[in-house]
């Protein structure tokens, strides 16, 4: 997708939003901010350990026990209640699934749309380095 490179300098700012609104950026943003589906999926995104859980799930570390393992090999922290918390909101988007291991214990597996938006995290973090 091609993007418009506009010098601020250059532009008061009616000039820069009349070039928002003819690259239709202002329009995907407004999408994003009241299409229901999305706006939720942002919401959760907002949340501490959201992406870290949606990484987990593309790396099939989707049980507590295998996810705090993973968390503590790289020096990282999550809580078991955050964890759980993250799960059953992802889970609510559709973005994972779960299957009972025991009456108290869930394993979660990632969706075919929680693995799309994990690639895309990822390559959103790559572009970054």
């Amino acid at each position: 997708m091609p993007w418009i490179i506009v010098s601020v300098r250059n532009l008061n700012m009616c000039e820069l939003m009349s070039e928002m609104k003819k690259s239709g950026d202002e329009e995907k943003v407004k999408q994003i901010l009241t299409n229901p589906k999305l706006s939720a999926i942002k919401a959760m995104l907002e949340k501490d350990h959201a992406i870290d859980c949606l990484l987990l799930l593309y790396i099939n570390r989707g049980k507590w026990k295998e996810a705090k393992e993973f968390m503590r090999e790289n020096n990282l922290t999550l809580s078991d209640g955050t964890f759980r918390a993250r799960m059953i909101e992802i889970e609510s988007l559709g973005l994972a699934k779960s299957e009972r291991i025991d009456p108290l214990k869930k394993y979660y597996m990632q969706t075919e749309l929680g693995a799309k938006i994990a690639k895309l995290l990822l390559s959103f973090f790559e572009e970054l380095e």
